[in-house]
């Protein structure tokens, strides 16, 4: 390198966050080398130690001698003293005398000796030198909740499949599987060539049993929370749900609407059918007027207060659970409407049978639901299935729109009621770590289901993973949230992760948001934001030594994420479409 001394690098400023450098001879400083913002500068005043920066800008200023120079603005990040980098320090003396471009052995020796080796988890490496790969710490960055955000195109799916990629292949022995555990929420159907191996459910082969659902969920899917008779249909649906679930689990020490129980829907649906049809003896509406052929005297006009079936509650609801029946129609004087013979519930029955009927609903109400387990739903879940696998793909794409928000809000608070009790099971067994198979919930395009919105359809799910991103790592269950719109996302989630990969952001207002909620100080690097070509990044967060620019390394296989070639396609001769074969697929016939 040429000496300093006639290459004349100075500092000729120093904030306390800020230090800006004059260099009359940009190409000698640089002896070659390729400067830029987010290059490393090294300034000293002493061989012992030495202060490294990030440039942030350049400029260049032309003095009254007409002579030009360029000016550097640097973001102090850390000393190195007696060969180890320390993040942050001050014990430089002003002005100091020597500036250089950071050689690639201080650069190394920031990242490489930043994490122990056997906590080192990498997957990147720096924009600015592929050779120098930039590890974080798999702990803290696994067990804190992991942000990656970007525009379309930017990379986020590859950056995804990468992470998970080299989560699964890390191994402190010779074994098939290592102990990780990954849910993918897959909206796009994008993740499965990039895991092959992984345990796939789709709406097919999907069984989530609606007798899972808690109390929102249930009344989210069935009832329409806009309809004048709604506290009715709630109030009816809550009792004749608790009550069969009573009846299918008479060893259960507390039985509640809320409590994860098997209850037949089939038979809600008939007490429902007859609740909402019944008649009774005017003179004794303890007597419930049944047409089953035994009241002959009811055409001659005689009934009286020993004619209908008299019934006390639980005989009623016996009744009503096992068939639909049919009512004798009311008489003037002798036979009155039941309490919800109104058609106040004549809609929500219509509605809740066709729910109940439907072919794209039957991973919720199918005939697999009578059959399934809590132990075999979370087996299949957590890839504990015929086949052990450590990566989970739901994909979402082939779930009804209006059912999106539930399935997550199901398979998410299923997952956290796991790692919780999970905990409460190895607590009480004087473990001393909470979770031995902790988990990673990878949600994509997360503002889809967890917006920032006050809109009911949202509810349950935004209450299921907020509920996770405050209390889950407790349990062994983190997040990893990827959205392109991070300003939509509610910023109770968002506001809960400790580490972040910012990829390329055109919007502004997403843009001002990211900068907004990340947890460092990094004066312009936001704004390269929305310059960041495919695949880089700026990674911040507690699990990495210090905020870096950097490239993620390609994964593969790849996600089903590529960009369409529109022109050269285009430009190929005129190609014939299946058009039956794609009503096939769209009909599922």
């Amino acid at each position: 390198m040429s000496d300093l001394s006639d290459i004349k690098a100075e500092v000729i400023a120093v904030f306390p966050d800020k230090v800006r450098i004059s260099v009359s001879d940009i190409a000698a400083f640089s002896d070659g080398k390729s400067i830029r913002v987010g290059s490393y500068l090294r300034i000293t005043d002493s061989e012992d130690c030495a202060l490294i920066a990030i440039i942030e800008n350049f400029c260049i200023e032309v003095t009254e001698k007409a002579e030009r120079r360029h000016i550097i603005e640097a973001l102090p990040l850390g000393i190195i003293t007696d060969g180890k980098f320390i993040r942050g320090g001050d014990t430089l003396t002003i002005p100091p005398t020597g500036v250089a471009p950071a050689t690639e052995a201080d650069i190394k020796k920031i990242f490489e000796d930043s994490v122990e080796p056997k906590l080192k988890f990498e997957f990147s490496s720096l924009v600015s030198n592929a050779a120098i790969k930039v590890p974080v710490n798999g702990d803290r960055f696994f067990n804190k909740h992991i942000a990656v955000v970007g525009s379309t195109g930017a990379g986020k799916s590859h950056t995804i499949a990468k992470i998970v990629q080299t989560a699964v292949s890390a191994k402190d022995g010779d074994y098939a599987l290592n102990n990780s555990h990954v849910v993918i929420f897959d909206i796009h159907s994008e993740y499965k060539s990039a895991f092959p191996n992984a345990n796939f459910l789709d709406a097919s082969n999907l069984t989530l049993p609606y007798w899972l659902l808690n109390s929102d969920e249930l009344e989210e899917v069935l009832l329409d929370t806009g309809e004048r008779d709604n506290y009715n249909q709630q109030a009816v649906f809550r009792q004749l749900v608790t009550e069969n679930k009573k009846r299918h689990n008479a060893g259960a020490k507390f039985v509640f609407y809320d409590s994860p129980l098997k209850f037949n829907i089939h038979e809600v649906l008939n007490a429902l059918h007859n609740i909402k049809n019944e008649t009774v003896n005017s003179k004794n509406e303890t007597r419930y007027m049944v047409a089953d052929g035994s009241y002959s005297l009811l055409t001659e006009g005689k009934t009286d207060a020993t004619h209908g079936l008299l019934l006390d509650a639980d005989q009623r609801l016996d009744k009503y659970f096992a068939s639909r029946l049919t009512f004798h129609p009311t008489k003037t004087h002798s036979i009155t409407a039941g309490s919800y013979a109104d058609k106040s519930l004549d809609k929500f029955f219509t509605r809740f049978e066709s729910k109940v009927a439907q072919d794209r609903l039957q991973f919720l109400f199918g005939p697999t639901a009578d059959t399934a387990t809590l132990e075999g739903t979370l087996m299949s879940l957590l890839g504990y299935g015929d086949t052990s696998s450590n990566v989970t793909i739901v994909d979402l794409s082939g779930v009804p729109f209006e059912v999106l928000s539930i399935t997550v809000s199901l398979i998410s608070r299923i997952l956290f009621e796991y790692g919780y009790h999970y905990k409460v099971m190895r607590t009480n067994a004087n473990e001393s770590i909470n979770n031995d198979a902790p988990l990673l919930l990878v949600y994509e395009e997360a503002h889809k289901y967890v917006p920032n919105s006050d809109l009911a359809r949202f509810r349950a799910s935004k209450f299921s993973i907020e509920r996770i991103a405050k209390e889950g790592r407790k349990y062994g269950v983190t997040l990893l949230l990827s959205s392109q719109r991070p300003s939509e996302i509610s910023e109770t989630i968002f506001s809960q992760c400790s580490n972040f990969l910012a990829m390329r952001l055109t919007n502004p207002s997403d843009q001002s948001y990211v900068s907004r909620l990340l947890p460092d100080t990094l004066g312009n690097l936001c704004e390269k934001l929305p310059t960041l070509g495919a695949g880089e990044a700026l990674l911040i967060g507690e699990a990495v030594v210090m905020p870096s620019l950097v490239k993620v390394d390609p994964c593969s296989p790849a996600p089903s994420s590529t960009d369409i070639p529109y022109y050269q396609l285009w430009k190929e001769e005129w190609k014939k479409l299946d058009f039956p074969g794609i009503k096939k697929t769209w009909l599922k016939e």
